[in-house]
């Protein structure tokens, strides 16, 4: 049997968007500092904050947040940090992180029409 190419596996390129496009809109969620919450937190080699060229964090326009990595970097490491933001800004009992497709997560407001609606008989 041939050997697998051993210079593939490092090669690997890993984007991740994260869209907050329906907290923005009603003013709740501040993209920049969520940016820059992202750089101060992502650890690359056991240090935080010192991203390099392996990740690189890009902000389009006032809707989504690209994280590209040429080093392995794990989807869930992205929700976590995510949820540690939303409850360093008190906003995690009212927005949830979920996944839209395979390397997309959309912050969503908790859908609370239907909670008072069981009283009324």
């Amino acid at each position: 049997m041939p050997k697998a190419a051993v210079g593939k596996t490092a090669a690997t390129k890993h984007r991740f968007v994260v869209d907050y496009s329906k907290p923005a809109a009603d003013g709740v969620f501040d993209g920049a500092d969520f940016e820059k919450f992202l750089h101060d937190r992502i650890k690359v080699d056991g240090k935080a904050g010192q991203l390099g060229e392996s990740v690189k964090i890009t902000r389009d326009g006032n809707t989504k947040i690209t994280v590209t990595s040429n080093i392995p970097f794990s989807k869930r490491y992205l929700k976590y940090l995510t949820k540690k933001f939303l409850k360093k800004n008190s906003l995690r009992d009212w927005i949830r992180v979920v996944a839209s497709a395979k390397d997309n997560y959309q912050l969503r407001f908790y859908n609370i029409a239907g909670a008072g609606d069981e009283d009324e008989e």
